[in-house]
């Protein structure tokens, strides 16, 4: 089973938790332009920002929890840049010094609720990075309107960059450049309206696709199946 929640900690951030299973399954974890920091029980980890489908299988017995950190967040909690984790799975230790991520699993080990240790691990991690309000607004600007459909020409005047400035800071922020970003968020949105019981053909309209042909080979180029594949798979 699957569940997830708003953090109470930090601003935008899922908590989310898979229960352990009796039997081996596979998950496939799809691209959001996010990062997240995940317990499984063997120690914590990191994953990047994904350019496509991530799938991994999960042993009998195997559960997980995990903060997933919205477009812009992950990279001022974890300190490295985006880019650097784009299609990565790395332990924590390799980001943060030894005894720090090692003080803190066993905090999540030995705790009832292991994703409020996390939380306020993450809240802590914020305030200590370096305060540039103005930089922390361009990155929810940027996610914002890429998110609704707004070329990357008009984002980049929004927030007073050039569109090769632009790409650079995305690169450190989300892992990738806007284009790519926003074609991530754009399958994304289509996504939650096809599960929400939209046709793909209305929800490939509403997401700004050319056509729900074009929606198609984004899904088997972002997920790797096909639609109903995808669908049947949740």
């Amino acid at each position: 089973m699957y569940e997830e929640r708003g953090s109470r900690r930090v601003a935008g951030t899922v908590v989310w938790r898979r229960e352990a299973l009796a039997h081996p399954h596979r998950v496939r974890v799809l691209p959001d332009g996010c990062m997240d920091l995940i317990w499984t029980g063997g120690g914590l980890l990191v994953a990047g920002p994904d350019t496509g489908a991530h799938l991994t299988d999960d042993p009998p017995g195997t559960g997980c929890v995990g903060l997933r950190f919205p477009p812009g967040t992950g990279p001022r909690v974890l300190g490295v840049p985006a880019c650097e984790l784009r299609d990565a799975r790395v332990p924590l230790e390799a980001l943060w010094p030894g005894r720090e991520a090692r003080e803190l699993a066993e905090r999540v080990a030995g705790a009832r609720d292991g994703a409020a240790v996390l939380e306020e691990a993450a809240a802590v991690r914020l305030r200590r990075a370096p305060d540039d309000p103005s930089a922390v607004t361009a990155v929810t600007a940027v996610a914002t309107g890429l998110r609704d459909g707004v070329s990357v020409a008009e984002v980049a005047r929004g927030v007073g960059l050039s569109e090769r400035q632009l790409h650079r800071r995305s690169l450190t922020a989300f892992g990738y450049g806007p284009k790519t970003l926003a074609r991530v968020l754009r399958f994304r949105r289509a996504l939650r309206l096809v599960r929400g019981g939209v046709p793909p053909a209305s929800a490939a309209a509403d997401a700004g696709y050319a056509d729900q042909a074009h929606l198609s080979r984004e899904v088997r180029a972002l997920a790797g199946v096909q639609l109903s594949v995808l669908l049947s798979e949740r």
